[in-house]
């Protein structure tokens, strides 16, 4: 399967405007159908998460959560996971729960 980062400001917002979201304490996830054939991904971090340290840790909790998660994705979508606050205080498994309950609700995940 295809993976491809999402980087242009222009999808991100079209993501947020036109797509579905689902939120918990530790993730917010944007998810929106698009016309390739791969999966994009996006991150965002604000600096409400906090300093450059907690964003990046936050950013590579979301990268390592979801790298256990891609085999059952279906195709086609934008996906765009937000970090809040908790975050970086969480622990890989415990965003990936939070992952694995956002696809699910919003009918991405084919298990």
């Amino acid at each position: 399967m295809k993976i491809t980062p999402i980087t242009g400001n222009r999808d991100f917002q079209r993501v947020y405007r036109r797509g579905k979201s689902c939120v918990s304490p530790g993730l917010v996830t944007y998810v929106l159908k698009n016309k390739n054939n791969n999966l994009r991904i996006g991150i965002t971090t604000s600096k409400k998460v906090g300093k450059a340290v907690k964003r990046n840790r936050s950013r590579r909790l979301i990268r390592a959560a979801f790298s256990h998660l891609d085999v059952d994705m279906n195709q086609n979508y934008d996906i765009i996971f937000v970090a809040r606050t908790k975050t970086c205080f969480l622990k890989s498994y415990e965003v990936e729960r939070y992952m694995r309950e956002h696809l699910r609700s919003l009918g991405i995940m084919k298990t």
